[in-house]
């Protein structure tokens, strides 16, 4: 109908929420594949695994664990809040619960680098070099609008 423009909000916010949900889709099934990986690992532990090792697969296996509930909780909170009058309320409540479980998800991706450079190298040296990559994105990140990016 002519002069009828709910129907183009609604498809609009249908979208809006599409994008989060899809967001949020995606890093559940990344922190769940790495879930498996660190399980499978923990059920038939390798033999040359120490003590130390054992208690860094456990905490990555906890901090996956959170990460992958915290990814999901927007498509819960969409189930159990849905329908309900405020996309802003959904976004921002959406966009905490991804950044906490980004933290956990970091966590867990250091946690398994120091696993698998402990196999080839000593402790000390498996944490320090498990932090190469994270320092790296950071100043990558700090970097993103400086001229620093702009001349690679």
């Amino acid at each position: 109908m002519p002069g009828d423009d709910t129907n183009e909000t609604d498809d609009k916010l249908v979208q809006r929420y599409d994008t989060i949900l899809k967001e949020s889709a995606l890093l559940s099934t990344f922190s769940g594949i790495l879930f498996g990986f660190l399980l499978n690992m923990a059920i038939n532990i390798p033999e040359h695994f120490e003590f130390i090792d054992k208690v860094t697969l456990i905490v990555a296996l906890y901090s996956t664990t959170v990460a992958a509930s915290l990814f999901v909780m927007p498509v819960i909170y969409h189930h159990l809040q849905y329908p309900y009058g405020s996309l802003d309320k959904f976004k921002s409540r959406s966009h905490r619960f991804i950044i906490l479980g980004l933290i956990p998800a970091g966590l867990t991706l250091y946690l398994g680098l120091q696993l698998a450079i402990h196999s080839l190298l000593g402790l000390i040296e498996s944490f320090i070099l498990a932090s190469l990559p994270f320092i790296l994105v950071y100043f990558l990140f700090r970097a993103r609008k400086g001229e620093f990016l702009k001349n690679l």
